[in-house]
């Protein structure tokens, strides 16, 4: 396998208008020993110690999920982000994204396990005081005790600064006296610590640091979830509880900080836990329709079957390039720094890459989707019984888009972070879309030949990225000053850009196996057609919006020449990939 360099440091949302070379971005592929042996030995805990345990795990005997908590810190899968001095690896990104991906066999104890070391344990490590670095960071990373993150209200779940809940200083200076209530709250019911916000005097929004026990805080019922129902989701009521002031977390009034700098980490680690998901739906799927025989023989054998099989491998293989892309593009940003860099200039490189974080979370949590509505199908019948396990992933998935921001707000913030770098100009947006638009006008040009097994996909990859500028420049001259209330448009925009950078990472990863995988070339060839179909219809949506009569056309006489080409021939393709997978009874890269 060919060997990347480390990958070349790039401004976040700089891949609609630079194009990458293979050499330049991370996967997979370049995984270090030291990642592959914590990857194997995840995966070897979650098929040997969460598997057997599943039907426990679902029945809410949380003493299980504390039980495999405590064997998972054994093995540091939980210490991987804390600092060694408090009993921690302080391991890279990419090996905490591998983590999350390898254990994720269970969607119910996948929740716990991210809920605690991620939005959980996180922001003890960034804005925790050294004494609760000291107090709280060795139980949480040995699994001794358990983290909860407790953000969301009834009436703040995506708008997370409209909380209520509220804060006040005693009268001594001693305690914070919090009341309020808090909703959806994962790992509640046997949590330990709590990240708990509230605004101080009703304004500042700040974070305290919650034990469980702490007179005036109450656990409520657990709620009865159409999914990940073996995970703990309770409310909280906070009357009257007194909090030591030495427990507030980080500064009064500066708690979006730590609300809004975790959720990049949780979105690309919840990109991370879905190709675990989608992988053991995969293999579910395969070995349930090569024993299901219909007409004498195994489903399996059936095209329409095996086109399932097909797309689920192409959107794992794309998910793996995308997820790891963006998590090496971190690793490589914060390598840059010193080795004591404050934890503000750490949230500020990972920020950075802000809206590939919320491309992650969006794309990989309906890829999922996509994939375990597959397996149910191809269960047919049994696939809507609980008996089999398709019915248990199927429910399982639907919470990851509305977990860390639904996807709708998440494709706002790809959209609206980028029109906002452009123009603050760190983000050399507008000089690209007016550059296209020029050569548009002009009439056709001769196109660079791309060569290699993937030319066509690069050249749907250049056409792709002029499409974008093409409908991000219309958009914006249709609408100079209030394009962000124009939700719709918004989000198709957000389409394309989620779909260009997830085709182009297919298309990277696959030039790096340098012609030595036919599968990955075929994998690529299946994501990239899939991708353009998208992209086509979503600036089709954009324009159709924008403009009409003789604009209308001109435009979409500009946009039909961009969008030219031979389709390829998918379904040749999807059959050499299912006859893999069914042969291997698995995803194979």
């Amino acid at each position: 396998m060919a060997t990347a360099t480390v990958p070349k440091i790039v401004p976040g949302g700089s891949f609609l208008i630079a194009d990458a070379a293979p050499e330049e971005i991370f996967t997979p592929e370049d995984f270090s020993e030291e990642q592959q042996e914590i990857a194997r030995t995840t995966a070897e805990f979650a098929e040997k110690a969460i598997l057997p345990r599943v039907a426990e795990i679902e029945a809410k005997n949380f003493a299980v999920t504390r039980e495999l908590m405590r064997e998972a810190g054994g093995l540091g899968l939980l210490a991987v982000d804390v600092p060694e001095q408090y009993g921690g690896l302080a391991l890279d990104k990419v090996t905490s994204a591998l983590v999350s991906d390898r254990i994720a066999v269970s969607a119910s104890f996948s929740v716990s396990f991210s809920a605690h070391t991620g939005i959980g344990t996180l922001p003890v490590i960034w804005y925790g005081t050294p004494a609760q670095k000291a107090k709280y960071l060795p139980r949480l990373a040995s699994g001794e005790w358990i983290a909860a993150y407790a953000l969301s209200e009834s009436s703040s779940g995506s708008d997370a600064m409209n909380i209520r809940a509220q804060a006040k200083l005693s009268a001594d200076g001693k305690q914070y006296i919090l009341n309020g209530e808090k909703m959806w709250i994962s790992n509640a019911g046997f949590a330990d610590l709590f990240i708990v916000f509230a605004k101080v005097d009703g304004e500042q929004f700040s974070a305290f640091l919650v034990e469980r026990g702490t007179p005036g805080l109450t656990i409520g019922a657990e709620e009865h979830k159409l999914g990940i129902r073996g995970s703990s989701t309770c409310p909280l009521v906070l009357a009257d509880c007194a909090v030591p002031v030495e427990n507030l977390l980080g500064e009064a009034g500066k708690g979006h900080r730590i609300a809004f700098n975790i959720l990049n980490v949780g979105r690309y680690k919840l990109g991370a836990a879905t190709l675990g998901g989608a992988r053991h739906t995969l293999r579910n799927a395969v070995r349930y329709g090569k024993q299901r025989m219909a007409f004498g023989k195994p489903i399996t054998s059936f095209g329409l079957v095996q086109e399932k099989i097909a797309e689920t491998a192409a959107g794992i293989f794309a998910g793996e390039a995308l997820v790891y892309r963006v998590v090496g593009a971190i690793d490589a940003a914060l390598a840059a720094l010193a080795p004591d860099a404050p934890a503000a200039e750490v949230q500020k490189r990972i920020e950075d890459y802000a809206v590939e974080c919320s491309i992650v979370k969006v794309w990989c949590s309906e890829m999922l989707d996509r994939a375990v509505d597959a397996c149910l199908q191809i269960h047919g019948g049994y696939g809507y019984v609980e008996e089999y396990a398709a019915e248990r992933s199927y429910r399982d998935a639907r919470i990851n888009r509305i977990f860390e921001g639904t996807n709708e707000i998440n494709r706002l913030i790809i959209t609206g972070f980028t029109l906002k770098r452009a123009m603050q100009g760190r983000l050399a947006l507008l000089p690209a879309i007016g550059k296209l638009m020029d050569e548009a006008m002009a009439g056709p040009s001769a196109r660079a030949e791309a060569t290699g097994p993937l030319a066509a996909e690069k050249a749907l990859l250049a056409s792709a990225k002029k499409l974008g500028l093409f409908c991000a420049g219309a958009a914006s001259r249709k609408y100079p000053t209030n394009l962000e209330d124009q939700q719709e448009i918004m989000g198709a925009l957000a389409d394309m850009l989620i779909e260009i950078l997830t085709m182009e990472s297919a298309i990277l990863r696959a030039e790096k196996f340098g012609g030595r995988s036919q599968t990955a070339v075929e994998l690529a060839q299946l994501a990239a057609a899939r991708s353009f179909g998208i992209i086509q219809a979503a600036g089709e949506r954009i324009l159709g919006a924008i403009a009409e009569g003789d604009m209308l056309r001109t435009q979409m006489a500009i946009f039909r020449r961009l969008a030219k080409h031979d389709p390829a021939n998918t379904v040749a393709i999807g059959r050499a990939v299912a006859e893999e997978v069914i042969a291997a009874e698995r995803y194979t890269l």
